[in-house]
């Protein structure tokens, strides 16, 4: 079954009480309302924007591998604004927490931001663009947070492909250092869907021997943190 995007309304009342009150447990799981995420760049050429993390119910991810992506994953893919999806998610039922980091994070650096979480969800987001890139981003998309508090977890992330912007590595196409061109790209159309990113191959503005990279692109360790005693 695919997960649905996040930028939608998704399941009625019903169903995401029943989502809901299935993913509540009397695990110690319940006493951990905070995460540590932290973010480490393992790409020798490319930087990461600041990362959305987003707390969650199962029912929900921020894109399908394959399917055209949302405006507001295209926003973060494009010009590393995060604002769009935060906005969108905030309000959804499945969604408990959303927060942002800060700053660019270069190669070999490492970052960390807390998101503090009620009981009942699951579920882990965190996305950020790679630059310089047309539409890069690394992300997890919907993994399980630690079962119980002062437990970490450590995953790895790939680089995706928004599939919104051609890949011409043209430095008028992307933002930030070292291009500092335009963000979003009016009138240009890409693949038309996710997919894993492709890499950097040298065709415009970029160095492909300084900045390509091989998979997984980032470490992120997720620990929990107890910050007040389970329901009793």
């Amino acid at each position: 079954m695919k997960m649905r995007h996040l930028a939608f309304p998704l399941i009625g009342a019903a169903a995401a009480l029943t989502a809901l009150l299935g993913s509540v447990n009397a695990t110690a799981q319940d006493a951990a309302t905070s995460y540590e995420v932290t973010i480490t760049n393992l790409t020798a050429g490319e930087s990461f924007t600041q990362p959305i993390v987003i707390v969650h119910g199962k029912s929900i991810g921020v894109f399908d591998l394959g399917q055209p992506a949302s405006a507001e994953l295209t926003s973060l893919a494009e010009a590393g604004d995060t604002e769009p999806l935060a906005t969108a998610v905030g309000s959804l039922p499945q969604v408990d927490a959303v927060a942002t980091g800060e700053g660019l994070l270069g190669p070999g650096e490492s970052a960390t931001v807390t998101v503090n979480a009620t009981r009942g969800f699951e579920r882990l987001t965190v996305a950020a663009m790679l630059i310089p890139t047309n539409d890069g981003f690394y992300a997890l998309n919907g993994v399980k947070l630690p079962d119980t508090a002062g437990d970490t977890l450590t995953y790895y992330a790939t680089a995706y492909d928004a599939g919104t912007e051609p890949n011409d590595e043209l430095c008028t196409h992307i933002p930030g250092p070292p291009c500092n061109g335009e963000g979003l790209s009016e009138g240009t159309d890409g693949e038309g869907f996710v997919h894993v990113h492709p890499g950097i191959h040298g065709v415009g503005d970029l160095n492909a021997s300084e900045r390509d990279w091989q998979n997984p692109v980032a470490q992120i360790r997720v620990h929990a943190i107890a910050t007040q005693a389970p329901l009793q």
